[in-house]
């Protein structure tokens, strides 16, 4: 199970992955975008004043009620295993 955040004004959010790729961090990103689920991403400054060397990894994280419709999205894109 992830875990769960909140954010002011009372919003839930879920970490729905840790990648150290930025690459495919943006890619994910676009394609919940493109899904119509917001998303944003966690601890990435934090990753460039560590040197860049993978030791803190970026989080991607959404709304909790958009959670199940982002693993639908990147399960079907083949971006994400079964198990999360």
């Amino acid at each position: 199970m992830r875990r769960r955040y909140w954010k002011s004004g009372g919003y839930s959010v879920l970490e729905l992955l840790r990648l150290n790729d930025p690459v495919k961090l943006s890619f994910l990103e676009a394609l919940l975008r493109d899904g119509g689920i917001e998303c944003f991403v966690l601890d990435q400054h934090m990753s460039v004043l560590e040197g860049s060397a993978s030791a803190i990894p970026r989080r991607l994280m959404v709304l909790d009620e958009d959670a199940e419709r982002a693993r639908h999205i990147l399960r079907e894109a083949g971006e994400l295993d079964g198990a999360v």
